[in-house]
């Protein structure tokens, strides 16, 4: 990192939180807290029973023992885990708008953990490519979140590779108590069904791709050079071949889909978020289709 890196450092970091903040306090307000319960419900105290009351939780021990009727109150288990999984391989490094895809990551990951310690929860994280290369315990607080923002912008990753089976055995170990996890990565691993699967029966898995238009299809540009973030491998092509971009737009769509339905039949949610656009929309239809699966079943 350069020394003027270093010296934008705290403003980076600060830009992110007050862009993360107003969309947590303005658009995503009780969103979180609606659609993410605690695991159950203590007790807390009893109190008098008042016209209204639940009857099915009324203290009938205590009841007797004075002679007036009394409820037992009960309190949401509200304290839950979030864990950030989060791609830090070399393909996150591209982007055909302003920002590559990893900084858009990071930023959501902002309101997400933002959104987290509002509600008193801890948040983690998890950085990997093609193995773990960082892990933060879940904790409470702004600070904790200001390091994790930190990591995400800055940490400068071994290997440049993505296993997401790797990512997804090492979360199993390292958080043991169900927990929210949002995977977020552009995919670009293969095998990891098995491991994805296991994963949602134990945590509340969400899968966040990150995409670019220029993944999607190819422009008609002439000769182009491509070059293969993670291995290395480039290749020339001639993208003002129709019948080559049509091709390559159809791979596309075909590895969408099997992807689409792999993550639909292990009842895993999908947040697709694109460089060339805004993440708040996406974000939005995810929580509003939580909540009317909460309230519809």
């Amino acid at each position: 990192m350069t020394s003027k890196a270093v010296s934008d450092l705290p403003a980076r970091i600060r830009e992110i939180e007050i862009r993360a903040r107003k969309v947590v306090n303005n658009i995503l307000s009780g969103e979180y807290h609606s659609i993410f319960k605690g695991h159950g419900m203590e007790f807390s105290e009893v109190r008098p029973y008042q016209p209204g009351d639940d009857i099915r939780s009324m203290d009938w021990n205590v009841t007797a023992r004075y002679g007036e009727p009394f409820i037992k109150v009960f309190h949401e288990e509200r304290e839950l885990v979030m864990t950030l999984l989060v791609d830090m391989s070399a393909s996150g490094d591209f982007g055909s708008g302003e920002r590559f895809k990893s900084e858009i990551a990071a930023e959501l990951c902002a309101v997400l953990a933002f959104s987290a310690i509002k509600n008193n929860d801890k948040v983690g994280l998890i950085a990997f490519t093609d193995k773990v290369e960082l892990y933060i315990a879940p904790k409470k607080g702004r600070t904790h979140v200001l390091r994790l923002i930190r990591e995400l912008l800055y940490f400068r990753p071994e290997r440049s590779g993505t296993s997401i089976v790797s990512a997804l055995d090492y979360l199993n170990k390292v958080i043991t108590k169900k927990s929210i996890v949002f995977l977020v990565s552009d995919f670009m691993s293969g095998n990891y069904q098995s491991a994805l699967r296991a994963t949602a029966k134990k945590h509340d898995l969400i899968a966040v791709r990150m995409s670019d238009p220029r993944e999607e299809s190819l422009p008609e540009t002439g000769l182009i050079a491509m070059r293969d973030a993670e291995t290395g491998a480039s290749i020339v092509i001639d993208t003002s071949d129709r019948r080559l971009r049509a091709e390559f737009s159809k791979a596309i769509e075909e590895e969408n889909r099997d992807r689409d339905r792999m993550l639909a039949s292990a009842s895993v949610d999908q947040v697709v978020i694109s460089s060339d656009k805004s993440y708040i929309e996406p974000l939005i239809k995810f929580f509003k289709l939580r909540e009317k699966r909460r309230r519809f079943g």
